[in-house]
């Protein structure tokens, strides 16, 4: 059976992120029609930028892992990227390379390369055997190297070592491994051998020419190589790790291609498989979505284990400079900023053969309560293994004896004994944690009755000594006034706050009422004259009358300093101002400078006197604390 086992390079990481490199292809022969030049460039070995396209005199800057340029070789991009997660291979752990972008951005040719330069399947294949010799000095492991080789063609899964095989199921086991019934697994010993294997492979895959790429790949390609190592001694531990190389088929734009009939079903399968896996990095990068889309593709359902799973990842990202790719250019960047977010757990994955123990336990189970003719087989047997005693057989008795069978009985009690005592303490801290909680709860409970009864004795105290001064059931907003009058013991904090904002307005109570007695007296004089505003303007002259011109002045200078420097966040925290006001606000900003006075804001469209009369009303009070 498969347990897992902590990473042994360093015991603290059990994350892996998802390793991002980009790879910017040299132009084609044939230069744009327009000879607009480049749309992105690198800025270093990290950063590179694109064109914005809603403003030319922009662009949109990226990072990531590593970035190739132009003149970057496949020795390069080899050494940088891939190499560093060959050798968790051997140890247990999986490992995946997958190139994406659009069609004929050059992932088939990172992939597979040419004889002059082969690209990363060949060179990481003969890295692995490298490992794998160097590792052979060491006593006590054996090495096995098998291959598999398949393709997605129109969401079906066909064996290219096998190409009569037809649409192969896609399962799962109980330890949640992916697997392929009925997929050719081949042993290799050498280079040579794999290449024996994989040349006539790749000639099985389905290409076809569109009018972007003459051999465009129309499937997703997948090389699966699976290293196993066992112990010679026992226990016989077999560790199995994998390594999945897949070049992924570009996404297409039927309208550039002229895809028709055939090709554009195959365009709409790949697409449709590039889009699911799309969801599936947005839900591993959201992190609170219930469920991952992996079943929604067979594309999604083999790279599971490549993306939020168990497996150390790389993606290799292939773009073009050429204006006509811009889009794809710019969709692909952002999918390897999203997929750059990606955490994966990895861990090795090690057998351990149990079949011996469990017949120990049957072998001691049975030898309390065996049956005569049970005894005297084994004696019988032992007397044969006394007059046998130098061959094989002998010694594979000797090693099924009971002590050594005792002494693995034993470590395997130790290995559930020792998981026991980790959870029962991981249940003890939980409950002591719990038992801190509800007491600080309960606490802060008492706490909250205190203040409760403290807090009523205060206000039957006041009330008591308040009584005398209030027989008549006075307004609310009378006792305020006679309060502000006769200080207050409960008050007197909260005083300072209300006097160091509305102090300007404290000299002016009288005047208030004042000058609405002046108002009163002019509406009588000219009985027959109306006012030409109306009400509404007799009342914005009231309420701008009330506050102080140097208080006044400020707030508006504040409102206007926020109309011409504000971003569109600053401009809806203004009162009466909206999402829709807010554009438009910036948008008459852009075209006609900054404003030269409050009131220009009447120029906007939509603003009215009467919304303009209100909107300075809400700002200057609110801003004042009225």
């Amino acid at each position: 059976m498969a347990q897992r086992v902590a990473i042994p390079e360093d015991g603290s990481k059990k994350t892996s992120r998802v390793r991002v490199a980009v790879r910017l292809r040299p132009y084609m022969v044939k230069q744009d029609e327009k000879g607009d030049g480049p749309c992105v460039r690198g800025l270093d070995s990290q950063n590179l930028e694109i064109i914005n396209w809603r403003n030319a005199t922009e662009t949109v800057k990226y990072y990531f892992d590593v970035f190739h340029g132009e003149q970057t070789t496949q020795q390069e991009v080899f050494l940088s990227s891939v190499k560093p997660i060959l050798p968790h291979i051997l140890n247990g752990q999986n490992a995946s390379v997958f190139t994406y972008g659009p069609t004929g951005a050059g992932k088939t040719h990172t992939m597979l390369g040419s004889s002059e330069e082969p690209g990363v399947i060949p060179r990481a294949v003969r890295e692995v055997f490298n490992l794998v010799k160097a590792k052979n000095e060491d006593e006590g492991w054996d090495y096995s190297i098998g291959m598999s080789y398949l393709e997605i063609y129109n969401e079906k899964v066909l064996d290219l070592l096998s190409p009569s095989s037809h649409d192969l199921p896609i399962r799962e086991d109980k330890d949640k491994n992916i697997l392929i019934p009925g997929l050719t697994h081949t042993t290799i010993s050498s280079f040579s051998d794999f290449d024996k294997h994989f040349v006539p492979a790749s000639l099985n895959r389905t290409t076809a020419s569109t009018k972007l790429n003459q051999r465009s790949s129309r499937s997703h390609a997948i090389l699966l190589i699976k290293v196993v190592r066992t112990r010679r001694t026992l226990p016989h531990r077999q560790q199995i790790g994998k390594l999945y190389l897949v070049d992924l088929a570009g996404s297409e734009d039927n309208r550039r291609t002229g895809n028709q009939g055939i090709r554009l079903k195959e365009s709409g399968a790949i697409n449709l498989s590039l889009f699911t896996l799309n969801k599936v990095v947005d839900s591993l990068n959201t992190g609170t979505a219930v469920r991952v889309p992996y079943r929604d593709s067979k594309l999604t359902r083999l790279l599971q284990d490549s993306l939020g799973g168990s497996a150390h990842s790389v993606m290799i990202t292939n773009i073009a400079p050429e204006y006509k790719y811009y889009f794809d250019t710019f969709t692909t960047l952002n999918f390897a900023a999203k997929s750059k977010l990606i955490v994966n757990k990895p861990f090795t994955r090690e057998t351990v053969a149990v079949l011996p123990v469990k017949r120990a336990r049957e072998d001691c189970e049975a030898g309390g309560s065996g049956t005569e003719p049970q005894k005297k087989k084994k004696q019988k047997e032992d007397k044969k293994t006394e007059q046998d005693g130098s061959s094989p057989s002998a010694h594979l008795h000797s090693l099924s004896e009971p002590s050594v069978m005792d002494r693995l009985i034993a470590l395997e009690k130790l290995m559930m004994s020792h998981q026991d005592k980790a959870r029962l303490s991981m249940q003890k801290e939980v409950a002591e944690s719990r038992k801190e909680i509800q007491e600080l709860k309960e606490k802060q409970r008492a706490f909250e009755s205190k203040a409760k009864l403290l807090s009523q004795l205060a206000g039957e105290k006041s009330s008591t000594s308040q009584e005398p001064n209030f027989k008549n059931n006075m307004a609310p907003l009378q006792r305020k006034q006679s309060t502000a009058t006769k200080p207050n013991k409960q008050k007197a904090v909260v005083q300072p706050l209300q006097v160091s904002q509305l102090q300007p307005l404290h000299q002016l109570v009288v005047g208030e009422k004042q000058s609405v007695c002046v108002k009163k007296k002019e509406r009588k004089l000219p009985d027959q004259v109306e006012p030409p505003d109306g009400k509404e303007n007799i009342m914005q002259k009231g309420w701008e009358s009330q506050l102080d011109t140097s208080v006044l002045e400020q707030s508006r200078q504040k409102i206007l300093q926020i109309l011409n420097t504000g971003s569109l966040k600053e401009l809806k925290g203004l009162q009466q101002i909206g999402d829709k006001k807010a554009k438009l606000i910036l948008g008459w900003r852009e075209i006609y400078g900054d404003f030269t006075k409050v009131e220009d804001l009447i120029k906007v469209e939509g603003m009215t006197e009467k919304r303009f009369a209100t909107f300075m009303k809400a700002n200057i009070l609110s801003a004042m604390g009225k």
